[in-house]
């Protein structure tokens, strides 16, 4: 018998393309604002109500709701927003599985890899290293102790938190944002250029959420991050070399980006390393490991045809 499966962020790229490789030995249920399908269940965050039904019999949540850390300049209701997004849903959803005592399976949380902070520096960090001290690492270490929770308080036998790079998909999200300008030869690096990027396919990632659903032994923190280490300047001269176009432009500097974008500027001229062999100790293999296997699978056959 399927055992059932609740996942929030119904309409996030990670929750669309996970469904369909567990869909069919798992029963997927989705939390969403507006219900559309019959395995849709509505809830709202802010006024704290939930379809309990999404609950009965249910072994597993991924929890995968959050707004957009880059779509918005960071103003104080911004960051009210991004915090809330992540916490307070995580709490709508224990606070549910307390009231109807059900005790799950597994709860696995998004996370982000900026729980290191925002900085470019050599060190390559390791899951048992400590946060940061910004407002992109306090996000995150919020959103891992709403996760938490779920164990503590004996609502999960295990916890998973998924520290996501930057996901790199054609249909969203940082590289649909660069290859844009780079088709049209206006594309550069960032800043520097020297800022790294962790950075993971979107196979890979929805791969980890499978792999970290079907193992009993994946719980605590891991880093979601491609073991090749690349920089800004590396990811926009590989994409302009997978789509045979040369980069005729300097880099943009850094204070455009900062009068652009504000505070949010950090997370686009920052950026440190950090080491995925923690997921791949417990058996994970990644399918697209290589950055140009990566942005040719994803760009070369989409090339618009001449």
């Amino acid at each position: 018998m399927k055992e059932n499966v609740l996942i929030t962020g119904a309409g996030g790229l990670i929750a669309q393309e996970l469904v369909k490789k567990i869909e069919h030995e798992y029963n997927v249920r989705f939390l969403t604002r507006k219900k559309k399908r019959p395995n849709e269940y509505e809830w709202n965050i802010e006024n704290e109500s939930i379809d309990e039904a999404a609950f009965e019999n249910l072994s597993h949540i991924i929890h995968l709701a959050g707004a957009n850390i880059s779509e918005k300049r960071w103003t104080k209701e911004r960051k009210r927003v991004l915090i809330s997004s992540r916490v307070d849903s995580a709490k709508l959803l224990s606070d549910t599985l307390t009231k109807k005592n059900i005790r799950l399976k597994s709860f696995i949380s998004a996370s982000g890899i900026n729980f290191y902070g925002t900085k470019t520096e050599e060190k390559i960090y390791e899951e048992n290293d400590s946060p940061g001290n910004d407002f992109l690492s306090e996000v995150v270490v919020l959103w891992e102790k709403a996760a938490d929770h779920f164990k503590e308080q004996h609502l999960a036998e295990r916890v998973v938190k998924i520290r996501t790079a930057v996901v790199l998909s054609e249909k969203e999200g940082a590289l649909k944002k660069m290859v844009r300008p780079i088709r049209y030869y206006i594309g550069s690096p960032l800043g520097s250029g020297k800022q790294y990027m962790p950075w993971i396919h979107i196979e890979d990632i929805c791969y980890i959420y499978e792999f970290a659903l079907k193992n009993t032994a994946v719980d605590g923190a891991y880093n979601a991050a491609s073991p090749q280490h690349i920089t800004n300047r590396d990811l926009t001269k590989e994409i302009a070399h997978v789509l045979k176009k040369p980069l005729l432009l300097p880099n943009v500097p850094g204070f455009i980006l900062k009068l652009m974008f504000g505070e949010l500027a950090t997370a686009i001229l920052e950026g440190s390393r950090a080491s995925s062999l923690k997921i791949q100790k417990e058996g994970f293999r990644f399918t697209f490991p290589d950055l140009n296997d990566a942005l040719s699978d994803l760009l070369q056959e989409r090339e618009p045809k001449r």
